[in-house]
């Protein structure tokens, strides 16, 4: 009798392990799908933050590009400009000295005669 109640102590000892175990092994696994999920969600935010960020840095990027077009646009017409006003007071120093060179020529052949 002694080795029946052995015998069933022991079935009952074994199947209470068993399932013990298969209820850990059930939480292990509930918190193996948190993990991923909240590791999912975490991609998922990351992502969406760094595509935000990409944007509004291409949208900085032209704006940019807009000003430094328009600067150089106007930095080469104020050098029109001057190039042009420079010009302008070249050809009337010329057209000075040329005036000066005819007078001085003419007087030199009027002192020639």
């Amino acid at each position: 009798m002694k080795s029946r109640l052995a015998i069933v102590f022991a079935a009952l000892l074994l199947s209470s392990i068993l399932a013990f175990s298969q209820s850990v092994g059930s939480d292990v696994d509930k918190a193996a799908d948190k993990t991923a999920d909240a590791t999912k969600d975490a991609a998922k935010d990351t992502a969406h933050a760094t595509k935000k960020a990409a944007k509004k840095t291409a949208h900085a990027t032209d704006k940019a590009a807009d000003k430094t077009a328009d600067a150089t646009k106007d930095a080469a017409k104020d050098t029109g400009h001057a190039a042009k006003k420079t010009g302008h007071g070249i050809k009337k120093g010329v057209k000075t000295v040329g005036h000066g060179v005819k007078q001085g020529a003419e007087k030199t052949a009027d002192e020639v005669k």
